[in-house]
């Protein structure tokens, strides 16, 4: 059995040439195409595709709205999200929302098969540079630690529950050098807290 594919796009020629790229191969039968998304239930109800290969940038109702409501009613559907741009939030988007794979729209005609394969065999189909960004996108954050190295190691030691007198007597510095730190340190993280600090600590510094 062939798998079923519908096209999304509102460019006619490209709708066009998706048909020409998958009538020159027998594992795939085109069922149906929209230049939209408005009736995309219905599309899907009268065509039963296996797989939605789907324009982001369409009028009315775009191609993520589609993808949302193919999920919600239809979950079982592969949807092949294809776009010119690389943008991260829309491919985020995309991904969230349900999305088995994203290429993009200048991805080679055999790429494409390749990519509609890999869904149907439950693979997740990914342009390289779109696998990269979603690497990109899970690596730990750098932070730019606006404090000192000094009063990152006050704050470490106040974060681990010392106080203002055991900071002072573990630095060999007054009282007072820590206390100075400590309102440099409220000032630069725009914070008026101990409990404020330690938390920032914690969630940015700590590693």
């Amino acid at each position: 059995m062939p798998t079923r594919i519908f096209i999304y796009d509102d460019s006619t020629e490209r709708r066009d040439s998706l048909k020409a790229l998958l009538l020159l191969n027998d594992e795939f039968k085109f069922v149906g195409e929209a230049m939209n998304c408005k009736n995309v239930i219905s599309d899907i109800e009268t065509h039963y595709p296996d797989v939605v290969l789907m324009d982001i940038n369409m009028p009315e109702v775009n191609g993520i709205e589609g993808l949302r409501q193919i999920k919600l009613h239809h979950p079982d559907v592969k949807v092949l999200m294809q776009t010119a741009f690389d943008d991260s939030d829309k491919i985020f988007t995309s991904i969230k929302n349900g999305a088995s794979g994203y290429i993009l729209k200048n991805d080679k005609p055999q790429r494409i098969l390749q990519a509609i394969e890999e869904v149907t065999q439950g693979g997740a189909a990914m342009n390289p540079a779109i696998a990269q960004k979603v690497l990109d996108y899970f690596k730990p954050k750098e932070i730019n630690n606006p404090l000192s190295p000094k009063e990152t190691e006050v704050l470490a030691f106040l974060a681990e529950g010392l106080s203002y007198k055991m900071v002072a007597d573990h630095l060999g510095i007054s009282y007072a050098t820590v206390n100075t730190h400590a309102k440099r340190i409220y000032e630069k993280l725009h914070i008026s807290s101990l409990g404020e600090a330690i938390a920032y600590y914690y969630r940015n510094l700590k590693s």
